[in-house]
């Protein structure tokens, strides 16, 4: 076997631009929406209270993903990544593996790329007004997104420092506070989900919020009667109906199969997305292994222009 190329951080982020993940994720949504791309249920390895591991396969486009990551949410009081892990993407023809690439940066992109994908595509046409909550490495990658498209926006984070750094950086704002940055039209919630961020009747109509936190069991950023009474659409009905905001709600028998919509069949259109300027649309991401897989046929798509590196398996 010839050498397999390594895309670090840096070179999967020269692969795919913001706007370019964008693209290939919806694409990914409408593959999978139309049967073309399959995703196996995501393993979870748990070792709570402290993180999990977790595995994510994926086939579609000629190629084979997994992806073995981790969510350690306390990492970053000790200086250390929240997120970390390996991409390996391989020929779905012959087997042979193509690439492996950094975990860390193909999540980043696909869970900026989602949350503003779904923002646009659920949110009233005429938003004046975006905001993202949490400053860490994903949510700044909602913000990353929300500005290649554009679009103001206003980041909000318990880390003022944090979130200043990340505006100033990325061409932003600062939310004068929690409750500004909830206001807004199209919401972006990024936060380990550990906190209910949204309460019984906190959004009002015409909002749209994408809930990017909570892709867990016990996870949670919205009160469950709030996301009862809303407009919801998930990624996964499958995944998140067990694993993200869904979960509690559908165990209560507040929410149905029916009563939600899988963005990629809004994409497709093949279903309805918001119905009116007044109704509240509500996002659920678990992350999917199908984004990842579309992230990264981007970023080899983009590697005759990087000077890679390579790791024999010989």
């Amino acid at each position: 076997m010839t050498g397999v190329p390594v895309f670090t951080a840096h070179k999967v982020e020269r692969a795919v631009s913001p706007l370019r993940a964008l693209d290939a994720v919806r694409l990914a949504f409408v593959a999978h929406a139309r049967g073309e791309w399959t995703m196996p249920p995501k393993v979870y390895v748990t070792n709570y209270p402290a993180g999990d591991f977790r595995a994510m396969p994926a086939l579609g486009s000629g190629h084979a993903l997994l992806k073995w990551v981790t969510s350690f949410p306390g990492n970053s009081a000790r200086g250390l990544p929240t997120v970390t892990g390996v991409v390996l993407i391989s020929n779905a023809d012959t087997g042979e593996l193509e690439a492996v690439m950094d975990a860390a940066s193909i999540t980043a992109l696909r869970t900026g790329a989602a949350a503003v994908l779904a923002a646009e595509t659920l949110g009233r046409p005429d938003a004046q007004t975006a905001a993202v909550v949490g400053a860490g490495v994903n949510g700044s990658a909602a913000v990353r997104s929300f500005v290649a498209r554009e679009r103001p926006v206003a980041v909000w984070d318990v880390d003022l420092e944090r979130a200043h750094r990340v505006a100033d950086e990325l061409g932003a704002t600062v939310a004068g506070s929690l409750e500004e940055a909830l206001a807004a039209d199209l919401v972006v919630t990024v936060t380990p989900g550990h906190e209910v961020l949204l309460d019984d009747g906190a959004l009002r109509p015409g909002q749209h919020v994408s809930l990017m936190g909570a892709d867990g069991p016990g996870k949670a950023e919205i009160a469950p009667a709030e996301l009862a009474r809303s407009h919801v659409f998930c990624d996964d009905w499958e995944q998140a109906s067990h694993g993200g905001e869904l979960a509690a709600v559908v165990e209560a028998g507040l929410i149905g199969r029916d009563d939600v919509t899988q963005l990629g069949d809004v994409l497709n259109g093949t279903a309805g997305g918001r119905r009116s300027s007044d109704d509240i649309t509500v996002f659920d991401s678990t992350g999917l292994a199908l984004q990842d897989l579309g992230v990264a046929v981007a970023a080899l798509e983009g590697a005759d222009e990087l000077d890679l590196e390579s790791i024999s398996l010989d």
